[in-house]
């Protein structure tokens, strides 16, 4: 019996108005119809990276929701726009039967703001496409041709626009799986609810508010989250949590105003001393933090760390791809570390550099600080740990600039001002979300993925985690080499195709 017989056979036995559950199909029907829809697929996603997205801007937001709006409900969604504080977000929905299990997907349509001067085409947001050359450089390429026509498209060929990998690509291999199914008369097998975020790149601050009002809303059996860029090996990847952020922005005050090195130096201390003694206290020469408890509560299994390693990956593979001699000495292995709390100095300024260079002893020094936080470590906790280790060094906090009393009074004068992003979360291996994921992207793609316990990025997802308790799981397509936040961020065409089938594959894959 062909595909289109079995569909017609199952259409007579339902007695609901619609289109067919889906049923699994066979990996060479997922092949050829995601080979078949690849050009369409490629076509929609060039519109959707035309229209620019950072997340500061309200005309890009509802331009972006717009387009959204617009594509769920020509796929038959009921849409609803939700209000926030801030930006709005859009929600959309397609019940298949009340009886089935509900999953819902969770799809970053902003992406990072861009500096047109950096990035090696004319406008960041129109796609041009490029091949690596042997000498690891990229040379632009025209549009490739069609597989329609019979000449298949390169895997390797990388499309380079904002937010191609993160996280437009992965959201439009999710609409185009929907796509396939209509075009064959099929429904998902499950009911399918969508939420489309605006502003993840600035932390998502009104979703955790808006979960917690529309809590009937969003109510579902497992949440897939699609976004994240793949494991090193960029073999197919499912990632069981992410962990949570926390900033923190400190300046080290030294005189009123920058003073003449020359007239001043031996006299007057300069604040970057001061700044770079407090830098070093915080971290060992292997790489640990060195506060207090900021390690507390974690701890590694036997069971857990057997689980976590069978990633494959050395030390040493990741060491060559990222270009250093050692690495930090925490846990055994990568994914060991990435179980534990982080501190990372992500920025840094004092004084002038390069042709700006004068010799003064600079005012000030600003020190940005994020840490990464597992379910073990929470923000509050990691940033007042932070507070007191600073205190511990003797400096005297003030609101913002010193006062004349304070300068007068205090040889070590800092401010400190923090900020909570998105909080930590993680869902157990070897669950029932686990195993229908493996399931489905074994079937669509032949074979298995690898399944890392946790990401070392932070996603917004621990609202619908911790307060709905949803199992989440992160359902990464993109490749790990794609510039995500930075210049000329870039999807290979190979990811993307996998990416379609993957979301065919899950989209049909009943849950057990």
């Amino acid at each position: 019996m062909t595909l289109l017989q079995r569909c017609f056979a199952y259409l007579l036995l339902l007695t609901v108005v619609g289109s067919v559950r889906a049923q699994p199909l066979p990996r060479e029907e997922i092949v050829r119809l995601t080979d078949a829809a690849l050009p369409a697929a490629l076509a929609q996603l060039t519109e959707f990276l035309a229209i620019p997205n950072d997340g500061h801007y309200p005309e890009q937001v509802e331009a972006n929701l717009a387009w959204c709006k617009a594509t769920f409900l020509d796929k038959g969604f009921a849409v609803t726009r939700i209000a926030t504080p801030g930006m709005p977000l859009l929600f959309a929905e397609r019940q298949i039967d009340a009886a089935l299990p509900t999953v819902l997907f969770y799809l970053q349509i902003d992406g990072q703001p861009v500096d047109t001067a950096a990035w090696d085409q004319p406008d960041p947001y129109q796609v041009v496409y490029k091949r690596k050359g042997a000498d690891g450089t990229y040379a632009t390429v025209p549009t490739p041709i069609p597989a329609a026509t019979g000449i298949p498209y390169d895997p390797e060929l990388r499309l380079f626009a904002r937010s191609a990998s993160d996280s437009k690509g992965p959201a439009v291999a999710f609409l185009t799986a929907l796509d396939v199914l209509a075009a064959e008369g099929l429904a998902p097998a499950y009911n399918v609810k969508v939420i489309m975020d605006f502003q993840e790149e600035l932390g998502s601050d009104d979703l955790p508010g808006a979960v917690a009002a529309q809590r009937e809303l969003f109510e579902a059996d497992f949440l897939v989250i699609l976004d994240g860029t793949r494991h090193v090996s960029n073999e197919p990847t499912l990632t069981f949590g992410a962990r949570g952020i926390a900033t923190v922005t400190l300046e080290v005050f030294g005189p009123r105003t920058a003073l003449h090195s020359g007239q001043y130096g031996n006299f007057a201390p300069n604040p970057v001393f001061a700044a770079a003694r407090l830098l070093a206290a915080l971290k060992d020469e292997q790489g640990r933090v060195m506060i207090p408890g900021f390690y507390d509560g974690v701890e590694l299994t036997a069971a857990d760390k057997l689980e976590m390693n069978r990633v494959p990956e050395t030390r040493e593979d990741i060491r060559v791809m990222v270009g250093i001699a050692e690495n930090e000495a925490l846990g055994d292995t990568y994914q060991e570390a990435l179980q534990y709390p982080s501190l990372n100095v992500r920025g840094l300024a004092a004084g002038w550099v390069g042709q700006e260079v004068r010799t003064l002893i600079p005012d000030r020094v600003t020190i940005e600080i994020d840490m990464r936080l597992v379910p073990e470590t929470p923000g509050e906790r990691q940033v007042e740990l932070l507070r007191q280790f600073i205190a511990g060094q003797g400096y005297h906090f003030v609101d913002s600039v010193p006062t004349e009393e304070e300068r007068l009074r205090y040889p070590k004068l800092i401010s400190f001002t923090s900020s909570l992003g998105s909080v930590p979360f993680r869902t157990a291996l070897g669950t029932p979300i686990d195993r229908w994921l493996t399931a489905a992207i074994s079937h669509a793609l032949g074979k298995e993925p690898v399944r890392m316990r946790t990401t070392g990025g932070s996603q917004p997802l621990g609202p619908f985690v911790n307060r709905l308790g949803l199992p989440a799981v992160s359902l990464r397509i993109p490749n790990p080499d794609n510039s995500i936040h930075a210049p000329n961020e870039n999807l290979r065409l190979g990811n993307f195709r996998e990416g379609i089938l993957e979301c065919i594959g899950v989209l049909v894959t009943p849950i057990q």
